[in-house]
């Protein structure tokens, strides 16, 4: 298993720390490593822009659209 060192942990976000740990019955090193496996799941499952647009709207029936087939190749775009 890897190990961590935190410097210039502020003293009173320490203390908090502790007491939330106490608070949940358990030591502040157990605290933190919930509360960083908490913090990474909760990013995975929140996915890409894309993933989290059709979750919203696959709730209401989604949208099945056409994509014409291209026929011409893309241009880059001009800016003149």
């Amino acid at each position: 298993m890897a190990a961590i060192t935190i410097r210039n942990l502020d003293d009173d976000l320490k203390a908090q720390l502790r007491i939330v740990a106490a608070s949940h019955g358990r030591s502040m090193e157990e605290e933190v490593r919930f509360i960083i496996r908490q913090a990474l799941s909760r990013q995975e499952k929140r996915g890409g822009l894309g993933s989290r647009i059709h979750s919203r709207f696959a709730a209401v029936g989604g949208a099945d659209l056409e994509l014409p087939e291209r026929t011409t190749k893309a241009r880059a775009a001009s800016f003149d």
